[in-house]
């Protein structure tokens, strides 16, 4: 059952008229990921994913993250729209947030912008941060959405929200 959308504010968007299926978009923010005190990532070269019910989904080109602080690791995800997912570790001032990153290497056909590119968890790392606000993870351990003021819900991932 499809919750009651919250009201979106001048300048905010609400997750419930974003596509389904997914849509990718550029869009032209500064992000940057810091973990174990040093920072992995500063970037804006953005895409960013917009699913119905989902903040938005940030990704960022490998190239952009710091030598070393992505490692491959076991498990794999298929998404029906995206295609196939590998997960990472990310490496950061010494610690090791364990399959806290995922990549599509060979994304399915309308997504292939996300083909070098790299999603992070938000929830393990010591800050993720879109043009100077700190981003709050998305509900749940599944999905990777970052929110920020910018976005209104509810959101998919919590309590509840299983068949939305």
């Amino acid at each position: 059952m499809r919750p009651d959308p919250a009201p979106a504010a001048p300048g905010q968007e609400s997750v419930w008229d974003y596509p389904r299926p997914p849509r990718a978009e550029v869009v032209d923010v500064r992000v940057t990921i810091d973990l174990g005190g040093e920072r992995v990532v500063d970037t804006r070269d953005v895409v960013r994913v917009l699913e119905t019910s989902h903040p938005p989904v940030y990704y960022l080109p490998i190239a952009a993250f710091a030598q070393g602080s992505l490692e491959p690791t076991a498990g794999e995800s298929f998404c029906e729209f995206k295609g196939a997912a590998r997960y990472l570790s990310v490496r950061g001032g010494g610690t090791v947030a364990e399959r806290a990153a995922w990549n599509y290497p060979t994304p399915s056909r309308g997504f292939e912008v996300l083909a070098d590119r790299v999603a992070v968890y938000a929830a393990p790392m010591d800050a993720c941060i879109v043009d100077g606000e700190p981003v709050v993870p998305q509900p749940g351990g599944f999905y990777g959405g970052w929110i920020t003021s910018g976005v209104v819900g509810p959101f998919k991932g919590g309590p509840g929200s299983h068949g939305w």
